[in-house]
């Protein structure tokens, strides 16, 4: 094992980690004052329960040994078996848990990004229950297909760092609960701007600061791999932020702080999947792309009357399935070869990605759909009238965000 790896996994981890605050920030900020805090509950309870699943079974059916290219066994339940000293069957230069806990960071800030799509509205008994289940049922098995010894792995699907597994989940499943719970009382007349700006622009900057270890850390060595994966997450993110505002700018007369912001996170999702893969030249029009399709998207849905509330479909979903198609598209572009990643030609390379965005949609769509309306006749997932105009933090916590 190689203690400089050991030691870049572990700082990566605690990156990836520092993620979901940042996330918390962002979203709290473009919620409504009233809602801030339960946002904000929502990313941080996911580091709390699904840091706790993650250790018990998540861990061992995402990639615990193989039951047919779909799931991982329970064989390492409770991290049974998984040493703090020995090296597991995915990474010989770093103790098996140094691999465990790195992944777990991606099954933490996965769950917590859909919450931007039914913030200001859901019954926080009901949160507990869907992120237990999603993680379970949606994540464990998806990550397996893809990372774990599954069959979009064994067909020869490229994803780095987790456009499928994180961001079209995340993002699709967004898409479920928007419809799975209606609009928001008011949506569409009166006014649902971001509260706090600045709290919007620390959070995104938090996460791209933490996407590094994100994307770089997939590179599961301290290497030249890691290097270039550092490098164009960075220009990716910069490209997105101008791809997103000069869109912007065309077609509402003004430049956006909130759509730098979202720009950048948009630039960072693309080139998730693509970060050990391309090169700079690529990162550029992938992150260019991405700020001014997912600008679109988030658009579009509100033409389409649908309430995410967050825009998450918009820059997840969109943005994830961009980022998974072009890396078909740029593989070996600017960074190796295509000869070095995959053995088929372009296009082939192109329609297995494509085979891997379509099962990625459909299997989140339907899951978590079938999770929200199984929770919504039983005990239900909306938050009352009242409590919805009154706002969550105090119909839900008690608490303000803010007391003055």
């Amino acid at each position: 094992m190689n203690t400089g790896d050991i030691s870049w996994i572990l700082l990566c981890s605690a990156l990836v980690l520092l993620m979901t605050p940042g996330l918390a920030l962002f979203y709290g900020g473009l919620a409504r004052s009233k809602n801030a805090g339960a946002t904000i509950m929502h990313s941080f309870m996911s580091m709390g329960i699904v840091g706790v699943v993650w250790a018990l079974w998540g861990y061992t059916l995402a990639f615990g040994p193989d039951m047919g290219n779909f799931i991982g066994d329970f064989s390492w339940f409770g991290l049974k078996d998984v040493s703090a000293t020995e090296p597991g069957p995915y990474a010989d230069n770093m103790p098996h848990q140094a691999f465990m806990v790195f992944q777990g960071m991606f099954a933490i800030i996965t769950p917590a990004l859909i919450t931007g799509a039914f913030a200001e509205r859901m019954k926080f008994s009901a949160y507990v229950i869907f992120i237990v289940l999603w993680v379970t049922i949606v994540y464990a098995p998806l990550a397996h297909w893809v990372w774990g010894g599954g069959w979009i792995g064994e067909l020869g699907g490229l994803d780095f760092a987790g456009g499928t597994v994180v961001h079209i989940s995340s993002g699709v499943g967004a898409l479920a609960a928007a419809l799975v719970f209606g609009k928001r009382l008011g949506w569409g007349t009166e006014s649902m701007e971001p509260h706090n700006v600045p709290m919007v622009v620390l959070g995104a900057g938090l996460l791209w600061f933490g996407w590094f270890g994100f994307n770089a850390g997939s590179a599961l060595a301290a290497d030249g791999n890691a290097v270039n994966a550092f490098v164009v997450t960075n220009i990716a993110a910069a490209a997105g932020v101008l791809g997103w505002v000069f869109l912007a700018w065309l077609r509402d007369g003004s430049p956006s702080v909130i759509g730098a912001a979202s720009g950048a996170v948009a630039g960072l999702v693309a080139i998730t999947p693509a970060a050990g893969f391309v090169g700079p030249m690529p990162a550029i029009v992938i992150g260019l792309v991405a700020g001014g399709l997912c600008y679109g998207a988030a658009t579009l849905l509100v033409r389409l009357n649908v309430d995410d509330s967050l825009s998450v479909w918009g820059v997840h979903g969109v943005g994830g399935t961009w980022g998974a198609l072009a890396t078909g598209l740029f593989v070996g572009v600017g960074f190796g070869s295509l000869a070095e990643f995959t053995d088929v030609s372009r296009g082939t390379q192109i329609w297995y990605q494509l085979v891997s965005i379509g099962a990625s949609w459909a299997w989140t769509f339907v899951l978590t759909g079938g999770i929200l309306l199984a929770i919504k006749y039983t005990i239900g997932i909306r938050v009352d009238d009242n409590k919805e105009v009154v706002g969550l933090d105090v119909g839900e916590h008690s608490e303000q965000a803010y007391r003055w």
